[in-house]
């Protein structure tokens, strides 16, 4: 760790401990936003890098401050500790090799579970939700300028902290801008998931919400990246459905039934759809639909624990961050990769009660206040991109804490209205 990046975590170490409760998400996104996985503190085989090590004084921070979770433990609380089980259990199957075992799953669950259980402890009423997407807004605001700067130079300010290249890579004569980020895709990600939680609290804070639009739209933009910018339309979608929320289970029985009728007209699978879309250039739509098909190709081999060798499904394709795996470039087959269908089950109705959360929610908030419904709304709007991500992209860095963190958010407002709908 250099004297920088040392001196940037004692300051926020310091905040995360002084500050109240509410602002205690600040000092950990400033972590995530403005400092690579290369500066940190590594023990043998076990790494820290500086957002851990954030997580880690937030967990002391609530541990002897004796900051609990407003509510009762509910249903997402229980199916995330259910996935955290599953998957360490499931880790003792591994060879503890290349990305496996025991020793990294327990470095992935304390990314995952402290993520989300630390904003359920900070986050509780919507007051807070509504104050944490402001910060949110005012904290990429920053970053969507460094990415400018790196998209107009080629070079990548945060690569003074490693982990990052000090020159922005090039794809079909355009420089991908990525910030601290380990991937353009991944920096494009996050603005364009934090894009709808904006809109929601246009109409509470206006100056917050333009700021934070701006800025999210940038950061897909500079990254060049197509899987953004339809993670973009993928959550103005969801908010466009505001307007027709009484027809939401309709419609997804429509997209269900369209998606049946696709799979008996077409000569592959109706997720080959994605193979199609180009926007920025340079797409590999086609590897991500063929990930999938190999996938499901191969399940009698990870199904039960996970595997430690799927370089054998693409041999012809990219290579993952270990030789022995292909670039499994989807969250939804990663977590398969690592604990077997269950683990892949878990992850998906975690999101499926996520998301019918949002319905309840916001159906009776906006009896009693209808800019509340709607930033609930907004927030399953970014869920919904998430989703729709993590189709073609499997978080590996920082930019994972946006996920959950969202899905926090939606559980600690269900939580803390639940007594509207008894």
């Amino acid at each position: 760790m250099n004297l920088l990046a040392l001196v940037f975590f004692i300051i926020n170490a310091i905040a995360l401990w002084m500050v109240p409760r509410k602002y205690a998400p600040i000092p950990l996104l400033i972590g995530c936003c403005y400092m690579t996985i290369g500066q940190g503190i590594h023990l043998g085989p076990i790494s820290l890098p500086i957002f851990r090590m954030l997580m880690t004084v937030g967990l002391f921070r609530v541990a002897l401050i004796g900051e609990r979770i407003a509510q009762c433990l509910n249903k997402i609380d229980w199916l995330i500790i259910s996935l955290a089980g599953w998957l360490l259990f499931a880790s003792l199957f591994h060879s503890g090799m290349n990305g496996s075992g025991p020793l990294f799953m327990l470095g992935m669950l304390f990314n995952i579970t402290l993520s989300y259980f630390l904003i359920r402890v900070w986050t509780r009423d919507m007051e807070e939700l509504a104050d944490l997407v402001k910060m949110i807004a005012f904290l990429l605001a920053p970053l969507a300028l460094a990415m400018m700067v790196e998209k107009l130079t080629s070079h990548n300010l945060f690569s003074l902290f490693g982990g990052v290249p000090e020159i922005s890579v090039m794809r079909e004569g355009k420089y991908r801008a990525q910030g601290p980020f380990r991937h353009s895709i991944l920096a494009g990600t996050v603005g364009a998931t934090c894009f709808p939680l904006f809109v929601g609290i246009y109409k509470i804070n206006k100056t917050s919400a333009l700021l934070g639009m701006v800025s999210g739209v940038a950061i897909v933009l500079f990254s060049s990246s197509s899987g953004p910018v339809m993670s973009l339309f993928a959550g103005i979608f969801a908010l466009i459905m505001w307007i027709y929320r009484k027809y939401t289970r309709r419609i997804v029985l429509a997209a269900g039934i369209t998606y049946a009728i696709l799979m008996a007209v077409m000569n592959r699978p109706p997720y080959y759809l994605i193979s199609k879309i180009d926007i920025s250039g340079g797409s590999t739509g086609w590897h991500r639909a063929y990930l999938i098909e190999q996938t499901f190709k191969h399940l009698s081999e990870w199904w039960l624990f996970g595997t430690d060798t799927t370089r054998h499904w693409m041999p012809g394709q990219g290579i993952g961050m270990w030789a022995s795996h292909t670039d499994i470039t989807n969250y939804y087959i990663a977590f398969g990769v690592m604990g077997g269908l269950s683990a892949m089950c878990l992850m998906i109705c975690v999101m499926i009660v996520a998301f019918k959360w949002v319905g309840i929610t916001s159906s009776s908030l906006v009896i009693v206040h209808k800019n509340h419904a709607f930033m609930i709304w907004a927030f399953g709007s970014g869920l919904f991109a998430h989703a729709a991500t993590s189709i073609s992209v499997a978080y590996f860095d920082q930019s994972m804490m946006f996920f959950w963190i969202n899905i926090a958010v939606i559980s600690s407002v269900y939580s803390s209205n639940r007594h509207m709908f008894t």
